[in-house]
């Protein structure tokens, strides 16, 4: 069966997708556009007698340049040298240094022992010392890698084999180069698998250099937001070797984890913030109420989706119902109408400082990760200070609406309303015309969108072939007509 136009174009997509993959590291580090995942890297040195001070100057240059791709730091890469021949020394520690200057520094100090070559005992130091929390390793997790870069130019004169499967299994990866005769048996019992990948060989000293790309690439873990390489419709964080997406202010990340809606119709906790001032009066609080259901009307309440918590206010704060206990619209409706009106003070200000410190915690019933909104009603001038809760309402992040009837001041609405204050401030002179202000607030209102018509290939690929059948039954009509002007003509 010859494959459709959809599919051969899906098929070289693959195909130029992994000419993609096999250059990105590549490309990623030209562009200095990598960074280093977080490691406790060891550097173990033979400066045995057959190392000669020239040559393990060499080794020192080596080491720099590697050192100088990473990204060091305390939350970053650690990096410590063992110097080795017949005894071990630990030159740099894990816990000393946290800037490349001064590692770089301290390696060009360092000294050839100029002895044997006891490889195991080196390994066994790193294994026991080296990586240890009292110098500075980290604990052995998932997000932090070990690794040991062993370079040497001899044969071992003790065994290396036991070992070196003792540091593999306690989760240290082994990098073994060797330089010039060296045995290149033992490089592979010492290194981690896949031999192909964690055994180099130079023929000496004066090109180990050549090796420090592969060591950057080796540490390197792409940018993916940086590089492009992601689907993220406004934001994209990057996290070591992955990403995830955001959305920006006002926008709504949808259950596909990388578009984003203008609205709201992912999980939202709104809590409102009522007004129950003896201004108020008993007949236009049952207004409010009506006005609130007609909000909640529109809202999509349910327990995945929009929570709403209801909070009265006048000289002290009532928490009427938390986020979470109601969650059906005729529960939340309900609740609603049973609550009493409490006929005093406008303290608003205290209001906004119970809503900024109970009603979205959550002991209260708040989700972590969950958009919040505040709908603060009030129908005169608040008696106390509302500036500074109110500031600190939208520095947590909530998304702040200020509505106000009768004799609400508009320079407090405004104080209160997130940005931009035109989206987030009402206000009308009559209680009987509060409907349109809940016509206008829209909170997480959407239009539901047609599904589309290419949610898979198989669709697509009916799409496109209908469309061919029809461009090609065109072509045909035409193909006739010409033949007709054509005898016409003739």
């Amino acid at each position: 069966m010859t494959p459709s136009l959809p599919l051969l174009l899906l098929l070289l997509g693959l195909m130029g997708a992994q000419a993609t993959f096999d250059h990105r590291t590549a490309a990623a580090m030209a562009a200095g556009l990598c960074k280093t995942r977080p490691t406790d890297l060891v550097f173990i040195v033979d400066s045995s007698r057959s190392v000669r001070p020239s040559e393990f100057e060499q080794v020192k240059v080596f080491l720099a340049k590697v050192i100088e791709g990473l990204d060091v730091g305390t939350n970053a890469t650690r990096v410590g040298v063992v110097n080795y021949a017949s005894r071990v020394k630990n030159e740099v520690s894990l816990k000393t240094h946290r800037t490349k200057s001064a590692l770089i520094k301290a390696v060009t100090r360092i000294e050839p022992l100029s002895t044997g070559t006891m490889t195991g005992l080196a390994i066994q130091f790193a294994l026991n010392v080296a990586f240890s929390e009292g110098e500075g390793a980290r604990t052995r997790s998932n997000d932090i890698s070990k690794v040991a870069i062993i370079v040497t130019d001899g044969r071992p004169q003790d065994n290396i084999k036991e070992i070196a499967l003792r540091a593999r299994e306690a989760g240290i990866e082994i990098f073994a180069i060797g330089v010039g005769r060296v045995d290149m048996t033992t490089l592979k019992q010492m290194a981690s698998d896949p031999l192909d990948d964690h055994v180099d060989y130079v023929e000496s000293y004066s090109v180990i250099e050549k090796l420090t790309k592969k060591f950057q690439e080796a540490f390197c873990v792409s940018d993916l937001c940086a590089t492009g390489d992601h689907d993220c419709e406004q934001v994209c964080i990057s996290s070591p070797g992955s990403y995830k997406c955001a959305c920006r202010d006002g926008f709504t990340l949808m259950d596909d984890g990388r578009s984003c809606s203008a609205c709201s119709n992912a999980a939202t906790d709104v809590v409102f913030l009522i007004d129950g001032s003896k201004s108020v009066r008993p007949e236009n609080f049952e207004l409010v109420k009506k006005w609130i259901n007609q909000i909640i009307d529109k809202l999509d309440v349910s327990d995945s989706k929009t929570h709403v918590g209801l909070v009265q206010y006048s000289s002290s704060v009532k928490q009427e119902f938390p986020l979470g206990r109601h969650n059906s619209k005729k529960d939340l409706k309900d609740a609603v109408k049973r609550m009493a009106y409490m006929e005093r003070g406008t303290m608003t200000g205290q209001a906004l400082r119970f809503l900024t410190e109970n009603s979205f915690s959550p002991g209260q019933g708040a989700r972590p990760g969950v958009s919040k909104v505040g709908i603060v009603f009030t129908d005169g001038r608040s008696q106390d200070y509302i500036g500074e809760a109110a500031k600190k309402a939208k520095e947590n992040g909530f998304k702040m609406y200020a509505v106000g009837v009768g004799n609400a001041v508009e320079n407090e609405l405004k104080e209160i309303a997130s940005e931009p204050t035109g989206e987030h401030y009402f206000y009308t002179a009559d209680f009987k015309t509060m409907t349109q202000i809940a016509k206008k607030l829209q909170i997480n209102i959407c239009q539901d969108e047609d599904p589309c018509e290419c949610d898979s290939l198989v669709k697509f690929q009916k799409k496109v072939e209908v469309a061919i059948q029809a461009l090609t039954k065109k072509l045909e009509n035409m193909s006739k007509r010409i033949a007709l002007l054509e005898n016409k003509i003739v």
